[in-house]
């Protein structure tokens, strides 16, 4: 944990007053449950009228993000507001802030996150190494033979990019044109792809007095781009690795001068260095898992930091996996059935979060799963016993 620097703490909120939260998705319905825990109410402004966040809130304002008027009244009801995801547009969390409400994280954080060259460049004024990289933004770029050099590579739409999606694999110079163009001709990265070991990532909260703390380091598994385990402590991860992962995530989160709470992708490769991939301003898939094996989730973290509450190190007190349940697993052989829940359930330290979406599609994030036990063996084995009950991969 990071001491305390610069100014004092503001006196945090009082219980009963309204946080604010931009994003009606799943991750702004667990940020609604932790706020309510801590004796908050919780105002939504989402367009999508059956929103998992508006469902759970106190209120639910069912506007633009852009919405003047929705954003007057989010101001007049929330003394802090917060978002759920990247995207919502920076300026209207600069809106928000210069009328007074106090915003987590800052707009100009949330702008340097949702483009991938701001991104790059943020790694490099902090020192955080990443993956070669070039922007391709016009046809002359695209046949550029400088970017060679890059291939084999993937290229990535610099921004509205996740998931896997937005992205294309270039193997040779005659395919990158190509792929410019099967992605629209908008601004993108060519980024090298590099030989992985291991996934990872960190979930760091930085109050608005600088004091940081973190979740352990995250083991993670994608598949098509999608999150879809995730194991802590990271079973292949020692020590070393770990610390110098935690001390890049909390240089990124100092110079953003970042108040909130952060998520950094990591790639560990062949020789065990580390590599930034990406980073969110917002509580991350990776993290689910604190709910059950934490003390203080990441929520909790996220609610603390935008109240102004202390700010204490989160203690892992049971080994955990979390499984993403994606709609595929009610989409099969052509037919719409629901997952046997039961069978999953009747298997001992699970805990099923599903995320109130009434409409399951291939690739989207209908909930989660976790495992807990005493050990991290007996986590990985019952949560295989998960897997195949369910029927996704194993891992």
């Amino acid at each position: 944990m990071t001491p305390p620097r610069g100014p004092a703490p503001e006196p945090a909120l009082e219980r009963g007053r309204t946080l604010g939260v931009l994003g009606g998705g799943q991750l702004g319905r667990m940020f609604v449950h932790a706020a309510q825990v801590h004796g908050y109410a919780v105002a939504v402004l989402e367009p999508d009228g059956a929103s998992p966040a508006g469902a759970a809130a106190e209120s639910h304002l069912r506007a633009a993000y852009t919405d003047a008027a929705a954003l007057a009244e989010l101001a007049r009801r929330c003394v802090a507001v917060t978002t759920e995801f990247e995207n919502v547009p920076a300026a209207s969390l600069r809106g928000l802030a210069e009328a007074g409400v106090a915003v987590a994280p800052p707009a100009a954080a949330v702008e340097v996150c949702q483009h991938r060259a701001r991104e790059k460049r943020c790694f490099a004024a902090a020192g955080v190494p990443c993956a070669p990289h070039a922007e391709v933004v016009t046809a002359a770029d695209a046949a550029s033979p400088s970017m060679a050099a890059l291939l084999p590579g993937l290229l990535k739409t610099s921004s509205m990019g996740y998931d896997g999606k937005g992205q294309v694999a270039v193997d040779a110079p005659a395919d990158l044109a190509r792929a410019w163009a099967e992605l629209g001709g908008v601004p993108c990265l060519l980024e090298r792809r590099l030989e992985l070991r291991r996934e990872i990532s960190v979930i760091v909260a930085r109050g608005r007095d600088g004091a940081m703390v973190h979740l352990p380091v995250q083991q993670n598994l994608h598949r098509d781009g999608i999150l879809a385990v995730t194991q802590v402590p990271a079973p292949d991860i020692d020590a070393d690795t770990a610390a110098r992962a935690v001390a890049l995530a909390e240089r990124l989160a100092a110079a953003l001068d970042y108040v909130g709470v952060l998520c950094v992708e990591f790639f560990v490769l062949g020789d065990g260095s580390l590599v930034a991939n990406e980073m969110a301003p917002r509580p991350h898939n990776s993290g689910h898992y604190s709910i059950d094996a934490c003390d203080l989730s990441q929520f909790d973290l996220q609610v603390r930091t935008l109240a102004g509450l202390p700010l204490t190190a989160p203690r892992l007190h049971s080994p955990a996996l979390m499984l993403n349940l994606l709609g595929d697993l009610w989409l099969r052989d052509g037919a719409l059935r629901t997952p046997d829940w039961a069978a999953v359930l009747a298997l001992p330290g699970t805990r099923l979060h599903l995320y109130g979406k009434s409409e399951p599609r291939r690739g989207r994030k209908m909930g989660h799963l976790t495992v807990t036990a005493a050990d991290p063996a007996r986590a990985r084995e019952v949560a295989l016993l998960a897997a195949d009950r369910l029927g996704l991969p194993r891992f």
